[in-house]
C-alpha cells in the first residue's frame, strides 16, 4: 500500500515496517518443516504461514506429497505462530483502528463510505450496464497509488503521469471460472513477494452465468463461487489488502406484474454472494452523467444514497511530494493487474 514517507503511521526502520506483514511460509522451515514440503504448499498457493494456519486439514492432505502426519505437523507448527484463540475487544478495536480507506475519487461516494473503500474486506458493487461500476474500479486502481495522506491513497488529476501509471499496470483475462480461480492463486504469490493494497474483481460472477447453466448445476456454481471468495477474504485478512468485486443483477422473478409495477433489480450469486461482501453498494443511472449509489447493506455504515457524476476529467490537482515503490494487484473481469507504483 502506498504511503508518504513523512506519514507518521510508517515506522523510520523499513525492517520493521516488514515484518508487520504477514509471514512468508518459508519461516516454517525455521520450525522443522522440510524444505521441499514448503515448496509444496507455496505451489499450492500457501504462501505465508497465515494462510497454512488457516487451511483445513483435508485440503492440505490433497496437496501431493503431504501425508496426514505431515499435515498434522504443519498445521501445528503454524498455529503456533499464528494465534487463532480469543483476543480482546480492546486489541480487535485497535487493529481496526489502524485500516486505512482508499479514496473512490469522489467526496460524495468518500462520505458516504466513510471515507473510502476499507481495506482488509470485501466491497462488492453492484447495479445494471452502464451505471458505473468499472469507472470506480479504474479510478480505485490509480487512486490507490497515492499515499496515505491523499486518501490512497487520477493520473494527471492528482500530478501523477499517466503513461507510468498505465506501465505500472499488468492485465490477465480469466476465461472460465477454474482459471479465475487460479489467478488468486498466482495473486498470493505476487503479494507474498511485494506488497499490494487493492484486488478487484470485474465481474466477480459473469463467468458464473455462463459455466454454470440451469438449476442441475445451481449447487456446484454456488459451491465453487463461494470457495471463489473465501478464498478473496483470505487475501483480504492475511495481507491487509482491500477487495473490490463487481456484481451483475437480474430482474426479479417474484415482482409484482403490472403496467405499475416497479422493476427491481437484484444482483446475482444469491445468500452466499451476500454473506461473503462485507459491504454492498448499488448502483443505479440517473440523469445525464449522473450516478446513484445506495450502502444495500454493510455491517459498519447506516443505509443512506448519494450521486456521483461520471466525467471526461475534473479538476487537475498538482502533487509535487513524491510516492514510495509499491504495488498494487488488480483483477480486472477475469484480468489481473500487477501495478508498481512511483
Amino acid at each position: 500500500m502506498s504511503q508518504d514517507p513523512q506519514d507518521p503511521q510508517i515506522p523510520e526502520n523499513e525492517e520493521d515496517y516488514q515484518f508487520s506483514g504477514p509471514l512468508l511460509v518459508s519461516k516454517l522451515q525455521e520450525a522443522g518443516i522440510h524444505p521441499n514440503d514448503i515448496k509444496k504448499l507455496s505451489d499450492a498457493g500457501l504462501n505465508t504461514v497465515e494462510s497454512v494456519a488457516f487451511t483445513p486439514k483435508k485440503h492440505l492432505v490433497t496437496i501431493k506429497g503431504i501425508s496426514e502426519l505431515k499435515a498434522d505437523k504443519i498445521l501445528a507448527e503454524a498455529q503456533k505462530i499464528v494465534p487463532l484463540g480469543f483476543q480482546s475487544a480492546t486489541e480487535v478495536h485497535a487493529r481496526r483502528s489502524e485500516l486505512v480507506h482508499i479514496t473512490t475519487g469522489s467526496k460524495q461516494l468518500d462520505a458516504l463510505l466513510g471515507g473510502g473503500i476499507e481495506t482488509g474486506a470485501i466491497t462488492e458493487l453492484f447495479g445494471e450496464f452502464r451505471t458505473g461500476k468499472s469507472q470506480i474500479c479504474h479510478t480505485l486502481a490509480v487512486t490507490c497509488q497515492l499515499p496515505v495522506s491523499m486518501g490512497g491513497a487520477v493520473a494527471e488529476r492528482y500530478g501523477l503521469n499517466g503513461e507510468e501509471v498505465l506501465d505500472n499496470v499488468a492485465y490477465a483475462r480469466a476465461y472460465n471460472a477454474d482459471h479465475q480461480n487460479a489467478l488468486l492463486t498466482n495473486a498470493s504469490a505476487l503479494m507474498s513477494e511485494s506488497r499490494f493494497c487493492l484486488l478487484i474483481v470485474d465481474s466477480c460472477t459473469a463467468l458464473y452465468r455462463t459455466d454454470f447453466s440451469g438449476r442441475g448445476e445451481l449447487a456446484s456454481r454456488q459451491t465453487h463461487l463461494g470457495k471463489f471468495l473465501r478464498t478473496l477474504q483470505r487475501l483480504a485478512d492475511e495481507y491487509g489488502i482491500a477487495v473490490v468485486v463487481t456484481n451483475q443483477v437480474m430482474s426479479s422473478p417474484d415482482a409484482a406484474a403490472g403496467p405499475y409495477a416497479g422493476n427491481e433489480k437484484k444482483p446475482i450469486g444469491g445468500n452466499i454472494m451476500a454473506h461473503a461482501s462485507t459491504t454492498r453498494l448499488q448502483l443505479k443511472k440517473s440523469r445525464g452523467n449522473t450516478r446513484s449509489c445506495k450502502i444495500y447493506d454493510s455491517p459498519c455504515l447506516p443505509e443512506m444514497e448519494t450521486h456521483f457524476a461520471i466525467l471526461p476529467r475534473i479538476l487537475t490537482v498538482s502533487y509535487a511530494g513524491s510516492l514510495t515503490m509499491d504495488n498494487i494487484l488488480l483483477v480486472h473481469q477475469g484480468f489481473e493487474w500487477n501495478a508498481r507504483m512511483w
